[in-house]
């Protein structure tokens, strides 16, 4: 029963990376863009949902390290004079750093007090940025940043961005079914058992954390490709408080959960906002649904019936 829903699901994900790469083949120019946003904003998700949900870190400031990727690449790309596609390394590298950064300051704490300081610690980046004319534009951003040609067309940025998208999924994957990934499920559901059979439970969750912070990094050079800006609301709160929501809408015990749960918000951010401004009401009204209604997300809800259904046949 196990191996047929296995096989189940693995032929849905084949069928929805093949429909994904004939998108640009038939649909409009916007909406291949809109669907490039929904990759690389659900890789932003997911790589929260390494520590969030698999790791039961309070990340709650994750923007940041999207927001500094793709900061780090395009400086790289505008300032440096070297190899453009440079920029794509350094801006994960930067942000990877950064959360190593805040995770030796925030890892003494456990919990909500986590996430406050990291919130704290999140904000003040973003000051510095909102404010550094000189260096990052302050709050003007970043516009009209060149690529190489390859990914400059707005199919080009499409593909690159399934691909990159593609292979950093399977990479976070195989960690969540490594011994890492179990060792950080064992952390999140009891770190203090976890200490007590040897495990490091500071250097596991910083280790996470460095992680975690470089795939939201590649997220965010993957945005530079798709838009060719960067401004500082990138790595605004608010923007950490949409990603933690794409994880329990989806499902944060399931690992397509926060892709899923960041298509439903992106999409209904866009055409949302095109109908009012109240689109954080909106917002929190999805939240108070989900909590009611949808505690293990939508994905986690399917998964629950599916296996049922294959309890009883």
């Amino acid at each position: 029963m196990k191996k047929s829903l296995l096989g189940s699901k693995l032929l849905w994900v084949i069928a929805g990376v093949i429909v994904l790469f004939l998108f640009p083949l038939f649909l409009e120019r916007f909406y291949v863009y809109l669907a490039a946003i929904i990759l690389l904003t659900g890789l932003c998700a997911t790589s929260l949902n390494f520590v969030l949900g698999y790791g039961g870190v309070f990340q709650f400031h994750h923007a940041v390290f999207y927001g500094v990727g793709a900061y780090g690449t395009a400086l790289m790309i505008l300032k440096s004079g070297l190899n453009p596609w440079l920029g794509f390394i350094v801006g994960p590298l930067v942000a990877a750093i950064l959360g190593l950064i805040i995770g030796l300051i925030c890892v003494r704490l456990s919990k909500l007090y986590f996430g406050m300081l990291q919130i704290s610690l999140g904000s003040l980046v973003w000051a510095i940025v909102y404010r550094w004319y000189s260096f990052t534009g302050g709050d003007d951003g970043i516009h009209g940043v060149p690529l190489p040609d390859i990914i400059s067309s707005p199919n080009g940025a499409y593909y690159f961005t399934l691909i990159i998208t593609g292979i950093s999924m399977l990479i976070l994957y195989r960690m969540i079914k490594s011994p890492f990934g179990s060792a950080l499920q064992g952390i999140r559901d009891n770190p203090v058992r976890s200490e007590m059979i040897g495990v490091n439970v500071r250097f596991q969750q910083l280790l996470a954390l460095t992680i975690a912070g470089f795939f939201g990094g590649v997220a965010g050079s993957l945005f530079v490709v798709v838009d060719n800006t960067v401004f500082p609301d990138m790595m605004f709160w608010t923007l950490s408080m949409e990603l933690v929501i794409m994880c329990l809408l989806g499902g944060w015990f399931s690992y397509l959960g926060p892709m899923m749960g960041a298509a439903v918000i992106v999409l209904l951010r866009t055409y949302v906002s095109g109908i009012t401004v109240y689109w954080a009401l909106v917002l929190g009204v999805i939240m108070m649904l989900v909590i009611f209604f949808l505690p293990n997300g939508v994905l986690g809800y399917v998964d629950e019936i599916m296996r049922k259904k294959a309890r009883n046949t």
